[in-house]
């Protein structure tokens, strides 16, 4: 791993940054720095960069500016953050009467690029204004500090970090308003909740739409949009992991406990069990 600080004051910026080349184990497995830092905006200017293999995070905490990015134009104030990919060309600079401060980092990962589509796909947006950036902020500071470590375990690390961050800006992402589907949010979370309480119960698709007056289409729609995945395959993970709360700390038997979750039959259980975490039953209770 190698690192290059620098911390300059020219006529435009007074920046602090780390030039991050993570070790190649990093590069290939995690998620990995490429560059972090700070800059306070002396005068007006325009960065601009394309082509880039990395994702750049950008958090506002002084002045504004505006943002080019993908064909569209984005005004950025205090509190603004930014998340664009940087492979589409881009460009910001702060406005001439409200300079800014900016902390940013640019970082990358063998899966950034799926990540950053189910954010899309969710609705993300290249600017978003969180109802607060303390928690963004602690991060970037957080990230700044390992990258100027000599810690052994820093590209663990750093790894832990960005995945936080993603997961700040993942929950930033759900605007159903952007779709051309109408979403009403409520519902799906309604939905998640009767799964969470009622797994036990035989759950069936038409019946969840008949219970909460919604479409089919509407429901698996929405529901893989804010969750990530089927309801079918929620349920299972719910029901699966109730099992294995009853497989370690009851007596139960694994017959009763495939009744007791909703899944059914010993034969079945066992068998579905199996396919989901790659041991029986019986054999997750005597590893536990």
């Amino acid at each position: 791993m190698e690192k290059y600080f620098t911390n300059s004051k020219s006529d435009i910026v007074d920046s602090d940054r780390v030039l991050y080349t993570a070790s190649t184990f990093a590069r290939s497995s995690l998620f990995h720095l490429q560059e972090i830092g700070s800059l306070k905006a002396l005068k007006p200017h325009v960065s601009s960069r394309k082509n880039l293999q990395s994702y750049l995070f950008i958090v506002v905490e002084n002045g504004s500016g505006m943002l080019k990015y993908n064909g569209r134009d984005y005004e950025l104030t205090k509190g603004s953050c930014v998340f664009i990919d940087c492979r589409k060309p881009y460009s910001h600079q702060p406005a001439p009467d409200d300079l800014w401060t900016l902390s940013w980092c640019h970082f990358y990962g063998p899966s950034m690029s799926s990540i950053y589509n189910k954010y899309c796909e969710r609705g993300g947006r290249p600017v978003f204004e969180p109802s607060g950036i303390n928690a963004f902020t602690v991060v970037l500071v957080e990230l700044l500090k390992y990258a100027k470590s000599s810690e052994y375990m820093r590209d663990m690390l750093i790894n832990e970090k960005l995945s936080t961050l993603l997961r700040l800006i993942m929950a930033e992402s759900w605007h159903p308003e952007d779709k051309a589907l109408p979403v009403k949010k409520a519902s799906v979370l309604d939905v998640k909740a009767y799964l969470d309480e009622n797994y036990e119960s035989k759950i069936s698709l038409d019946g969840l739409c008949a219970k909460f007056f919604i479409s089919k289409h509407y429901l698996t729609h929405s529901f893989k949009e804010q969750f990530g995945m089927t309801i079918t395959s929620y349920l299972l993970s719910v029901r699966i992991t109730h099992a294995k709360q009853l497989l370690r700390f009851t007596n139960k038997s694994v017959e009763e406990i495939g009744y007791e979750v909703g899944i059914g039959a010993p034969h079945y259980f066992s068998r579905v069990f199996k396919e989901v975490e790659g041991v029986s039953p019986t054999v997750y209770r005597e590893q536990w």
